[in-house]
């Protein structure tokens, strides 16, 4: 055992960032935990950053909202569930869903890359070794807000997006229709078509809908129209708490309907397979609880025959924790993955290293101790907003 010296809650952001786009690779918070040895293991997690940082340093106020450091410090960091557990109850008062399990995952995340690091072997042992030879991700398409661009513009962004990512290597792709009101109903349909004549008829291809409808028969109207369309699943395409209409869309949709991007801890999944139905959940890695929950959720999943394909809109932290989340767990036939060649983000491109190669739309399995990865710590001088 090497015990828990320091943690540190570094939050860092593209100054250059649009405030009205919806794009969570600009600002990130880094969880750093080092060892009395010097060995470091990083995390992080998607909520803003200056607030988890707040919620992590705070200091105690009684048993159930207490500082995170004084559970972690002197801790064996390979005790991962246990102290997933301790940091739970010690915060329960004000972090029992959202913020508080988003910062925990921050948290976890950091814990099982320095536990993979003291024991020299990469975190998907940890969560029980490889279920697959190789892995394989899906890359989000996604042409930003529309703004005052019009249709026919975010389309050829979109088809320039996917030509890239077919260079890059990738077979699997999530094409985001967040259009709003610039296109209706019968117009959307027309573009999810135009998409999928774009990729040809070999290409995994998914959607993301950006909760656009208050109705389940809305969406239903769409997905009935573009089923010939051979889409692997549709993500968010009602309210995202509207679990009894995404019940009555499961039921009757010609399309795997996914969500529960925004969900906290596998209770909250548990609601979303037993009330919502649905067939994908797309808890995250570094939103939900970390690789502890994560693990939990996609046990959980097979009980109600359900796949796990994360949320990953995030760095190239929580693009690591995808491919070790695959490496583990059978029922994860996908995971999100922001290329940095496809979509342009400094954050995303420059935090970690080194970068994956893509082949035949396959990774291999992650190699390195602990998440594989190494902190940019040119990028967090530069980027961090706590100075």
């Amino acid at each position: 055992m090497t015990p828990i010296a320091t943690i540190e809650v570094i939050p860092v952001a593209n100054p250059d960032s649009n405030p009205d786009d919806l794009d969570g690779t600009t600002e990130t918070v880094i969880v750093r935990i080092t060892d009395t040895n010097g060995l470091a293991g990083i995390g992080e997690c998607d909520a803003p950053a200056h607030v988890v940082k707040a919620f992590l340093e705070m200091p105690t106020q009684h048993l159930w909202c207490r500082n995170a450091s004084e559970i972690l410090i002197g801790a064996d960091p390979v005790e991962t569930v246990a102290l997933w557990e301790k940091l739970y109850e010690g915060t329960i008062f004000p972090g029992r869903r959202g913020l508080g399990i988003h910062a925990l995952s921050a948290v976890d995340i950091a814990l099982h890359d320095l536990a993979g690091k003291q024991l020299g072997v990469p975190v998907y042992k940890l969560l029980g070794g490889a279920r697959r030879e190789s892995l394989r991700p899906y890359c989000t398409i996604f042409p930003g807000m529309p703004h005052d661009r019009s249709i026919k513009e975010l389309m050829a962004i979109i088809e320039g997006q996917f030509e890239t990512a077919l260079a890059t290597g990738f077979d699997a792709v999530k094409m985001e229709v967040l259009f709003g009101d610039l296109v209706s109903d019968a117009e959307l349909v027309r573009h999810i078509r135009a998409g999928r004549a774009m990729l040809g008829d070999e290409i995994t291809m998914a959607l993301d809908f950006g909760y656009r409808w208050k109705s389940w028969a809305d969406a239903r109207w769409v997905l009935d129209r573009v089923a010939d369309c051979n889409i692997y699943f549709a993500e968010a395409p009602l309210q995202h708490d509207d679990l009894a209409g995404h019940a009555r869309l499961a039921a009757t949709s010609p399309i795997r309907i996914g969500g529960a991007e925004f969900g906290a801890t596998r209770f909250e999944a548990r609601e979303w397979l037993e009330t919502g139905r649905v067939h994908v959940i797309q808890c995250a890695i570094d939103r939900a609880g970390g690789f502890t929950e994560l693990r939990r959720i996609c046990e959980l999943a097979e009980f109600y025959g359900a796949d796990v394909i994360p949320h990953g809109w995030k760095t190239g932290i929580t693009s690591a924790c995808g491919r070790h989340l695959q490496a583990a767990c059978p029922r994860t036939p996908l995971f999100e993955y922001i290329s940095p060649v496809v979509f342009d983000s400094p954050l995303r491109r420059d935090l970690v290293s080194p970068e994956p190669v893509i082949e035949n739309g396959r990774m291999a399995l992650p190699e390195g101790p602990g998440l594989g990865i190494e902190l940019n710590e040119e990028a967090v001088e530069r980027y961090r907003t706590d100075r």
